[in-house]
């Protein structure tokens, strides 16, 4: 039998629940809402680029987190490897579709976060005040 859109909506509702510990939902979410993840996959927003690169674009990103970051970008589908037989080796990253769908959403964060950025640090600087005058 062949599920429509709503079904398949409400089929994937039931089968997976991010507020379970378990879930595979909440694994991917804890995945990709890592500060390098954000930052990775903006960085190749504009279209491939190689490690050295991205390193010059994401400044404090270790050569070790990087590769660790792309590593589990690619295990999960969002961005691609491309080596090319060369001396030396070149090693080129892209988005895939995938990741570009997840890009969209970066952006209404990183958006998000721009313009509130000042009403949080005045709320932040509010309750610290509040927290030292009381202790």
């Amino acid at each position: 039998m062949t599920l429509t859109a709503e079904q398949k909506r409400h089929e994937a509702r039931q089968n997976y629940n991010a507020s379970l510990v378990l879930c595979p939902a909440r694994q991917l979410l804890e995945a990709i809402s890592s500060k390098w993840v954000t930052l990775v996959l903006l960085a190749l927003e504009d279209g491939p680029l190689r490690h050295s690169d991205l390193r010059k674009r994401i400044p404090g990103a270790s050569q070790k987190m990087l590769t660790s970051t792309l590593r589990s970008l690619e295990r999960d589908g969002l961005v691609l490897r491309h080596v090319t037989v060369s001396v030396p080796v070149r090693t080129d990253y892209e988005l895939t579709p995938r990741g570009q769908s997840l890009l969209r959403i970066i952006f209404d964060m990183k958006e998000w976060a721009e313009e509130n950025m000042d009403g949080v640090a005045a709320s932040r600087l509010e309750h610290d005040r509040h927290r030292l005058a009381f202790s």
